[in-house]
């Protein structure tokens, strides 16, 4: 497909900074595989010098296979195409001397964030999960920010501010014993090193001579912080983004950052992408005039050549289980008259709650589905237990994995504990199994803990050769008997369901284990290594986009949705409390949940339904909402009430009849 103008002067335009603002659906990924090209096969540029970052491995992934095509694999070698996240980690390994950390570093999700966070707090927190995950933000934020504890600390205005800060720097003494790094150490250390140390600076200024980034409108201070460094005073920089789709505050995304690139670049070059190749020309009037209710810096208007299309529709539900079945009703309908494909159709909603009655109503009536975002079952607490269980077995070297289960049940290894232990195995270059083994850790450990700690490491020397050597199923077996687990379920679920269940899960994983040890019709028998990592594989595929090409109705919130597009969406619950959320109203913080409205009108490609429950229950409260301020905000001749829609003709009903005849006589011929 060709360039159009606008696009073809921003894959071009390389003299300086350029901001590319790019509507919903205008083709930016188009522009910036195009620049790419440019850039290696015309104007010189060698690939290893090239870095395109973006938020997501989906996104990544979509561009490397898309370069491939384009360039060919011998002219993009060496060409660096990440996320921020993984950009900083590869600055993170190739720096780690400088930084003063030992290789084979270990790095924390939330949960693991999370449960060393409850350990370390109990005295001041008492474990409240509210409060924990308050702590959990403040210190994401602080490091977003690129402030450090001892700077936290010395900013903090009250008491509560600075016992949060003191927790921090607690938090950040205890991952450093670790060897650990968390999610956001990746994008501050690297920042932070780049900016204060001038020789690493140059080093990776004069290895990447051009970058790329996409959806900018999404970067927090740190993330701009180091595009900005890593640019230095070349300038060499497009960046993609639409103030109008940020949408992601809660995380630090600051759309401000497009602004704050006229102050740190002041020759920048203004690009707007406002041809919309997805929607149809009603679709986006709707999108443009409820966006013009928000403040703007840059001014765009999207617009489409693809004609005006149906009208936007507002149905209703008399509760929130009649809008479900509202919905599923259309749907049907739509398939019976149209033979549409149920993965021509999205459901989006604010929350996560709202999609359970839809869940249930697509069962009842036997349409495939599929929710993006929920959750996997490697992310369960039990069986990501298990998993490290497994993974200490076939390599007790697996820090991670060492510190998620060696007080898990509890056996009196406490943080302090752990805490000299790190430090020890820093100090040897060791791993922490590693480390409990050695005289000298007696010098700073002593006594019933580290008779605890060894008791607990020969454990695992014995089932590793028992797995080696002999049964590696009985070895599986033998660690759910010898920790207890059944017990500790039963004894930490909030109830006797809720433990089976789990118990459940933990039996499924271990039908797996014992399948692939033992081999099936397809595989040959595994030996437990393999079956460990091809389980950690199915993990990572299980956090991606399985199933992406299956007929099935996709259910997601607006934010999931960001990206993605469908020729017929559902934007259900359009009321105030809901979308705008309760807390936004409350805040006063309309226009970002008018951005996600946004969002998810311009997921759409040709029919858009909205939908509204009259009634809904909430905390056994029956209440009455009120619409959503969005509707009203549309332009009223594109939409089509069905509370103020004129009853149809017998000639329309006739028409009607007709087509429904007629689609079923072409299923009967079938």
């Amino acid at each position: 497909m060709k360039l159009n103008p606008q696009q073809n002067e921003a894959v071009h335009y390389i003299d300086g900074p350029c901001l590319v603002l790019a509507g919903a659906g205008s083709g930016k990924t188009r522009v910036i595989i195009n620049k790419i090209s440019y850039l290696v096969q015309t104007c010189g540029y060698k690939a290893r010098n090239i870095a395109a970052v973006t938020f997501t491995n989906k996104a990544a992934r979509e561009m490397k296979e898309r370069l491939s095509q384009s360039l060919g694999k011998k002219e993009a070698r060496g060409l660096t195409i990440s996320t921020f996240h993984t950009l900083g980690l590869t600055i993170i390994k190739r720096e780690i001397k400088t930084l003063g950390m030992k290789a084979g570093f270990t790095l924390f999700d939330g949960q693991d964030t999370l449960s060393l966070l409850k350990e370390l707090t109990d005295k001041e927190l008492e474990g409240d999960k509210d409060q924990l995950n308050l702590l959990q933000g403040i210190i994401s934020n602080f490091k977003n920010d690129l402030i450090l504890p001892e700077q936290a600390i010395a900013t903090a205005d009250s008491g509560q501010d600075v016992l949060y800060a003191q927790l921090y720097k607690r938090y950040q003494n205890q991952l450093k014993a670790y060897n650990a790094l968390d999610f956001d150490d990746l994008i501050m250390m690297p920042t932070l090193l780049l900016k204060l140390n001038s020789e690493v600076r140059e080093r990776w200024q004069n290895r990447f001579h051009y970058l790329l980034v996409d959806e900018y409108q999404d970067t927090n201070t740190s993330q701009y912080e180091m595009i900005k460094i890593l640019t230095g005073t070349r300038g060499k920089l497009t960046v993609v983004g639409d103030d109008d789709q940020s949408i992601y505050s809660w995380r630090g995304a600051k759309p401000q950052n497009l602004v704050l690139l006229q102050t740190d670049f002041p020759n920048l070059k203004l690009i707007k992408l406002e041809q919309n190749y997805r929607s149809s020309s009603r679709i986006l009037r709707c999108a443009n005039i409820l966006i013009d209710n928000n403040p703007h810096v840059f001014d765009k208007k999207l617009f489409s050549t693809l004609g005006e299309g149906a009208l936007l529709r507002v149905i209703y539900g008399k509760n929130e289980e009649h809008e479900a079945e509202r919905v599923v009703a259309e749907i049907i309908r739509h398939k019976f008259m149209n033979k549409t494909a149920y993965s021509e159709f999205a459901i989006l909603y604010r929350g996560n709650f709202q999609s359970r009655i839809f869940e249930k109503s697509l069962m009842t009536n036997r349409i495939p589905y599929k929710i993006s975002g929920g959750t996997s079952f490697f992310s369960r607490s039990e069986i990501k237990d298990i998993m490290s269980y497994l993974k200490l077995l076939v390599n007790p070297d697996d820090d991670t994995s060492f510190l998620r289960v060696v007080n898990l049940p509890k056996r009196g290894i406490g943080a302090a504990t752990l805490e000299k232990l790190g430090n020890y195995a820093n100090m040897r270059h060791l791993s922490l199994f590693a480390a409990s083994f050695e005289l000298g850790l007696e010098q700073t450990l002593h006594g019933e803990k580290l008779v605890i700690l060894q008791r607990f490491t020969r454990w695992l020397v014995e089932l590793g050769d028992q797995a080696e050597r002999g049964d590696p199923l009985e070895a599986v077996r033998q660690i759910v008997r010898d920790i207890n687990y059944e017990d500790w379920l039963y004894e930490t679920s909030p109830s006797g369901k809720a433990a089976e269940m789990r118990m459940k899960n933990v039996s499924q994983l271990f039908t797996w284990v014992s399948g692939m040890l033992d081999g099936d019709d397809l595989d040959e028998p595994m030996t437990l290594p393999e079956v460990v990592t091809r389980l950690t594989l199915r993990d990572m595929m299980e956090r991606g986009e399985e199933d992406e090409q299956a007929d099935q109705v996709q259910l997601m919130t607006l934010h999931a949705s960001k990206g993605l597009e469908f020729p017929i969406v559902f934007m259900v619950g359009m009321e105030e409390g809901l979308l705008p959320h309760q807390t936004s109203i409350d805040e006063d913080n309309i226009e970002e949940e008018r951005r996600l409205a946004y969002v998810g009108i311009t997921r759409a490609q040709r029919e858009l339904i909205f939908t509204q429950a009259k009634e809904r229950r909430q905390y056994g409260e029956v209440f009455k909402p009120t619409g959503s301020r969005f509707l009203d905000e549309l332009p009223q001749d594109d939409l089509e009430w069905e509370s103020r829609k004129p009853r149809p003709t017998n000639e329309q009903r006739k028409d009607t009849a007709n087509s429904a005849i007629a689609n079923l006589r072409a299923m009967l011929k079938k």
